[in-house]
């Protein structure tokens, strides 16, 4: 199944945390195609998340420091999303097996034991 747009941004923006790398490196990377990369890159370098920077006749490309804010939000709300998936498994009873009951049969303290 194909990844959407939000996926395709979220994995960038996670690719470009904390390192400068250029188109080919990021679709590598992403997975992805670099005409997809390049039109994802113009998109967040417009809305100010991501810069680029010239270094030895190579474009790379780093997260500013809003893309780094968006960068990290996202991956809260991801996790947090998972850790709510993981609560309501936990919350699910445990389906009893056959013959084993939480009610046993216990015998009372003096059954049994007449001798005393």
């Amino acid at each position: 199944m194909a990844k959407s747009r939000l996926e395709n941004y979220e994995d960038l923006l996670a690719t470009l945390i904390d390192r400068y790398l250029s188109v080919d490196s990021l679709a590598f990377k992403c997975n992805m195609d670099c005409v997809n990369v390049s039109e994802r890159l113009s998109f967040l370098t417009k809305n100010g998340l991501v810069e680029q920077k010239q270094c030895h006749n190579k474009t790379l490309y780093s997260l500013t420091k809003r893309g780094i804010t968006i960068q990290k939000t996202l991956a809260i709300t991801k996790r947090l999303d998972e850790l709510k998936t993981m609560v309501k498994s936990a919350d699910e009873p445990i389906v009893e097996f056959a013959g084993f009951s939480d009610k046993r049969k216990r015998p009372k303290q003096n059954e049994g034991n007449e001798n005393y």
